[in-house]
């Protein structure tokens, strides 16, 4: 686990699927061998369970509870193991969090409420009353592509003064935003687009929660160092040899592509679950090229 403030979940973070056994149940041991082999073959500090990618959506709160546990057993002395809680609704959110920090998570990410379409005011309400509810960290996930609704850069401002909340999650596709809020604030920011993960790092983002780390995990970790270490040739040479893999996963919903990927490498995954549908032969062909393109030979 990180004890560096400045990268307070980490570097390489995966938001990690769910996986499920082929009649749509929970596979907490697939859970706990997957989280296993991200942290110790793919070169992760971190993992979030229980986002978007992992369809918390669909998961009860029985099930969620139980992934997290599995995943914590698995890995939770060597990576940092981030809970997804976000609903659109303030006060399931908060029994989410309080359930994460019981079961032993450590830290939190909080999604924009999704649908409602809130004002600014109501995200700083939303958020501040989330990191309110316990003492855990918690990570802001911006995605306005989900969510509608951005979180503005004074909102951000006024949100990081918050002793809690410590980090953001960006897929909102906004450098300037991101710079500014960058200038005003000590927040951590994650790229959640892996699309953007360099531009994002090169102007002050400390990490990744990737898709794609999934099956490139020593790339994504190498992409970072580069941009650390202020090597920006080696950066963008890493992140062009990716550039198929972030195509590839993404030309459908990621969580459908991952898991495709992940069932032909042999590693828990399962099917998805409804409303989404499993990949088709075609878009199973499509990905194997795409990925061989970017080095991982299905």
């Amino acid at each position: 686990m990180t004890s560096d403030p400045a990268r307070p979940f980490g570097r390489v973070l995966t938001a990690m699927v769910t996986p499920f056994a082929e009649d749509g149940s929970i596979d907490l041991a697939g859970a706990q061998e997957l989280a296993a082999h991200l942290v110790d073959r793919q070169a992760h500090d971190g993992l979030v369970v229980l986002g978007t990618t992992g369809e918390a959506p669909t998961l009860s709160a029985g099930e969620q509870r139980a992934v997290l546990e599995a995943v914590l057993d698995a890995v939770g002395d060597r990576a940092t193991v981030v809970a997804g809680v976000g609903t659109n609704d303030t006060a399931h959110t908060i029994e989410n969090a309080r359930r994460a920090e019981q079961v032993g998570a450590h830290g939190l990410l909080v999604v924009t409420p999704y649908y409602n379409k809130p004002p600014q005011a109501g995200l700083l309400r939303h958020f501040t009353a989330v990191a309110d509810a316990t003492d855990l960290p918690v990570m802001l996930y911006d995605i306005p592509p989900r969510s509608v609704v951005p979180i503005e850069v004074d909102t951000l401002a006024r949100l990081a003064e918050h002793p809690r909340i410590v980090a953001v999650k960006d897929a909102k596709g906004d450098l300037g935003a991101v710079m500014h809020t960058l200038a005003r604030t000590d927040l951590a920011y994650y790229s959640g687009e892996d699309m953007l993960n360099l531009p994002l790092l090169a102007v002050g983002g400390v990490g990744v929660v990737s898709v794609v780390g999934h099956l490139a995990g020593p790339r994504l970790a190498e992409l970072v160092a580069a941009v650390e270490s202020g090597d920006l040739v080696k950066a963008r040479a890493v992140n062009e040899s990716m550039l198929p893999l972030y195509t590839g996963v993404f030309r459908t919903q990621g969580v459908i592509l991952t898991k495709a990927a992940l069932r032909e490498l042999g590693l828990p995954a399962g099917p998805v679950r409804p409303p989404l549908v499993d990949a088709t032969p075609e878009q199973l062909a499509q990905l194997r090229a795409d990925l061989a393109d970017g080095g991982i030979h299905l």
